[in-house]
């Protein structure tokens, strides 16, 4: 991207507004304010940014609303800004990563280091401007058979940018009798583990919790690691949440190549949208262990990085829509009806 990015800054805080304006160094202009939903979507479409931070507790209509509104009129990269704080806000926040936003940010706390935030919150901004900005659009299921393995007893699924809503209708679409135990690695901003475990819920028959230390993975459930945390298994089918002190959080090629390490051709791994590689070297030690092996086509990706690496590094043959990932996994674990019974 040639020139500066240009940002626009979408809060009815000055509070918040001086603190994200204050923070951004000269690569990311601010080229508009808004105080207002409303507001939101006007500038949205005459200031023309490259991406968009958006508080979702706004007058009038909120930053939900606006979210969705932004997508259809004049789509762009939205990052929501929100306070990890406050319960209703990370649930409105998961709402609006529904409605086309792509990431999620924690507003300051008082008396926390201001520059570090800043710092983080750039560098946010400047990978987002990377994100090609898309449409919502109907995706057409498009058949790709699962690979003949033996039955598979554990999933492993990483998401990323894009991640949450892929998720969502992955889990939609599992029975609450999936004989197979689901892990979940989703790349996310401290703060908001606890309310990606509540969004996940809503459309899941399997019982998404947050993964506790010691305890053995079971058949009808999904899990998720807790903020600052991996996720992985032992050899005795045992979750084990360590430090994460890697370059993403949580690690998705960690809880992979440990699926692959202890299940061997009993054990399943999924690609999901997202920027980056995390989950393709993984992926490929499942598939090298005769395991099932599967990643999102570039069609129903909000970002191809992540499973385009999983083709690139051959763990898988060809990407599959998103549509198909739920069946497919029914079929390797041993169920052949749809997903919805």
């Amino acid at each position: 991207m040639s020139g500066p990015i240009r940002l626009l800054v979408c809060d009815d805080s000055e509070t918040a507004r001086c603190a994200i304006t204050r923070a951004l160094p000269a690569d990311i202009e601010v080229v508009g304010e808004a105080t207002t939903g409303d507001e939101a979507v006007r500038l949205a479409g005459a200031a023309h940014p490259h991406v968009i931070t958006m508080d979702v507790q706004m007058p009038g209509r909120s930053g939900i609303e606006a979210t969705a509104a932004i997508m259809a009129q004049s789509p762009s990269r939205i990052l929501v800004v929100c306070a990890v704080d406050q319960e209703r806000e990370i649930d409105l926040s998961f709402r609006a990563i529904a409605a086309g936003a792509l990431e999620l940010v924690a507003k300051p706390k008082g008396g926390g280091d201001l520059a570090a935030w800043g710092q983080r919150l750039a560098e946010t901004v400047r990978l987002m401007s990377e994100v090609p900005v898309v449409t919502r659009k109907a995706h057409q299921r498009v058949h790709n058979s699962v690979s003949p393995v033996g039955r598979i007893d554990i999933w492993g699924v990483v998401a990323s940018t894009g991640g949450p809503p892929a998720l969502s209708h992955l889990l939609a679409n599992l029975p609450a009798d999936l004989p197979a135990p689901v892990l979940m690695v989703q790349h996310i901003a401290p703060g908001f583990a606890v309310g990606l475990c509540r969004y996940l819920s809503c459309s899941s028959r399997l019982a998404v919790v947050c993964a506790e230390d010691g305890r053995p993975a079971l058949p009808g459930y999904a899990y998720l690691p807790p903020d600052g945390h991996d996720l992985l298994i032992d050899a005795e089918g045992v979750l084990r949440t360590p430090r994460n002190c890697g370059p993403h959080h949580p690690n998705g090629d960690r809880l992979l190549t440990a699926l692959a390490d202890v299940y061997g051709p009993r054990a399943g791994g999924v690609v999901l949208t997202g920027m980056g590689e995390d989950g393709a070297r993984g992926l490929l030690a499942i598939r090298h262990a005769g395991g099932c092996a599967l990643a999102q086509d570039a069609a129903s990706s909000i970002v191809f990085g992540m499973p385009q690496a999983a083709l690139r590094h051959g763990a898988v043959v060809a990407n599959t829509p998103l549509v198909d990932i739920a069946p497919s996994m029914l079929a390797a674990s041993g169920l052949l009806s749809s997903a919805r019974r």
